[in-house]
């Protein structure tokens, strides 16, 4: 049986980008949307050119993308204006986008009490900015805002403004539950109502989450004919957010109801780097995770305690809806020295260390894994760190060097141009082969200076870690108070671009910092063979 392709439009650089605390910068709009492109994402919604300076750069050529259509989203054009005197359509047709998106009211209501026109001047807007847009050669769509309000309001204006865009060439006609406050079972209603007028491979759903059903929403949506749904990675968005694309990918792909019937552009291998995905967005928000996050959170398959966990021990499908390994999240069983055993084989068997399960060893690596994530610790995105501690534990890292001391000043000083500059000067002293080195480094902060100082000058080891360096740091406080505990991860790259994160966690940020740093030195030797 031959299955309907359901399209994927990301929206988190927009819509997304409307959470309150996050602001993403052009190098991170160009990083997200290269990482949803690999994904398999059929539309990547960049932002609002003219509406921001970061959103018009990042409109000013386009991103290298294999896959995506790369959508620019805008106004249809003011009422009592024409197109070709209204600077935010102007600035839609330069901006370099393969698509556009217009959003225009939907319902009576907004058009009468926030546009203060006429129904009639708004569906001419619709018209007239759908057609420019169409004639200038852009994949064009409309966003129908508070569709859904509008029409159990006035349903024959909101289908008329959803018609008007269809018959002037939209590709797509994408019906938004604007407030998030329509239930499922009138989704699917209205959706069916709308599939009888406008094809349902034209028509798209966007819906927030403010009722906590905008995922039940676009899965309705699409079982009522719609063909193109719009959501945000880890459900970003106003308020309480839009429709989850990390819950959604995973039941089209792995639910039978929608997989038989539907394809999507992700696949089943990119659909196993979603929880990767997921985090990499977190990470560079500097957000925590959402733990109990369907599918990709890392609650979303442990079991604790009692008969789940020991059904679980024996087949897993007792208590598993899916296989975690098919997201790129994996099981954990929380009950027992037995099972925290096995989960740390399982991270040994990921890792590709060898081990013998009849090794002691392996409890004391349990134990301490216990002693460190309550410490702070948390491996799940620090595996190179994870790494280290089994090998250390097992017996297998040599002490390539030895930190003796290390030491940072900041200090606030006149520079050569009579400017006042704050500058961080580090000592490091190590050991190697009985041999002691000092190194001494300034950086633009105190961890900069001790990354410089430690890399300076290690003997025999140097050439190992000349290609080495830190691409990304980043501090969580994970708790309050002036004794706050800090945990701080930093990313490093080799020079065949192989990328690793390693953890640190103490109530001293520095301290925490040159523990993950250690760690990106260290496991660069390992990963190089470097001799004892």
């Amino acid at each position: 049986m031959s299955r309907e392709r359901l399209y994927l439009f990301d929206t988190t650089l927009r819509d997304g980008a409307q959470t309150n605390g996050v602001d993403f910068t052009l190098h991170d709009k160009r990083l997200i949307a290269e990482m949803l492109d690999d994904l398999g994402i059929d539309y990547v919604e960049g932002g609002y050119p003219g509406a921001n300076p970061t959103d018009t750069e990042f409109f000013s050529q386009k991103p290298k993308l294999d896959h995506a259509c790369f959508t620019a989203f805008g106004m249809t054009r003011r009422p009592g204006r024409s197109v070709s005197n209204d600077p935010g359509v102007a600035g839609l047709l330069e901006a370099k986008a393969d698509a556009i998106c217009f959003v225009a009211k939907s319902s009576a209501y907004q058009v009468r009490v926030a546009l203060e026109t006429t129904n009639e001047e708004n569906l001419a807007s619709i018209r007239d900015s759908v057609k420019v847009a169409k004639a200038a050669g852009r994949e064009v769509m409309l966003d129908c805002e508070h569709f859904f309000d509008g029409y159990k309001e006035d349903s024959q204006f909101a289908l008329a403004c959803a018609k008007t865009a269809y018959d002037s060439g939209a590709r797509w006609v994408v019906l938004c539950d604007t407030n998030g406050g329509t239930m499922p079972n009138e989704v699917e209603a209205i959706v069916r109502e709308v599939a009888r007028h406008i094809p349902g491979d034209h028509l798209g759903i966007h819906a927030h989450n403010d009722t906590e059903q905008a995922v039940a929403n676009s899965l309705a949506a699409v079982r009522a004919g719609v063909r193109q749904i719009q959501g945000t990675l880890n459900g970003l968005g106003e308020r309480c957010g839009n429709a989850n694309l990390c819950s959604l990918i995973p039941t089209l792909r792995l639910k039978s109801e929608f997989a038989d019937a539907f394809d999507i552009g992700v696949s089943q291998d990119k659909m196993a780097t979603l929880m990767k995905v997921s985090r990499t967005l977190d990470d560079m928000l500097n957000r925590a995770p959402n733990r109990h996050a369907p599918y990709v959170g890392e609650s979303a398959f442990v079991t604790k305690a009692g008969i789940h966990a020991s059904a679980m021990l024996k087949d897993p499908q007792s208590y598993e809806h899916v296989s975690p390994e098919a997201i790129g999240n994996h099981r954990k069983v929380l009950v027992s020295d037995q099972a925290g055993r096995s989960n740390v084989i399982a991270e040994l068997e990921r890792a590709g260390i060898p081990y013998d399960k009849s090794d002691p060893k392996l409890v004391r690596l349990v134990e301490e894994m216990k002693e460190r994530e309550a410490a702070g610790y948390a491996y799940e995105n620090a595996s190179a760190s994870f790494d280290l501690l089994a090998r250390r534990t097992l017996g297998r890292v040599p002490e390539y060097f030895r930190v003796e001391q290390f030491d940072v000043n900041v200090e606030q000083r006149y520079n050569s141009h009579g400017q006042r500059v704050t500058v961080a000067m580090a000592v490091v002293k190590v050991d190697v082969d009985g041999e002691t080195l000092i190194s001494a480094a300034e950086g633009n902060g105190p961890v900069n200076a001790l990354d410089v100082a430690l890399r300076k000058d290690l003997g025999k080891y140097q050439k190992y870690i000349e290609g080495l360096k830190l691409i990304d740091y980043r501090v969580r406080i994970l708790n309050g108070g002036t004794e706050a505990v800090t945990r701080v991860l930093i990313d490093s790259e080799d020079e065949q671009g192989e990328r690793w994160t390693t953890i640190g966690v103490s109530p001293n940020i520095i301290d925490a910092s040159f523990q993950a740093l250690m760690d990106s030195v260290v496991y660069k030797l390992v990963k190089s063979n470097a001799p004892a």
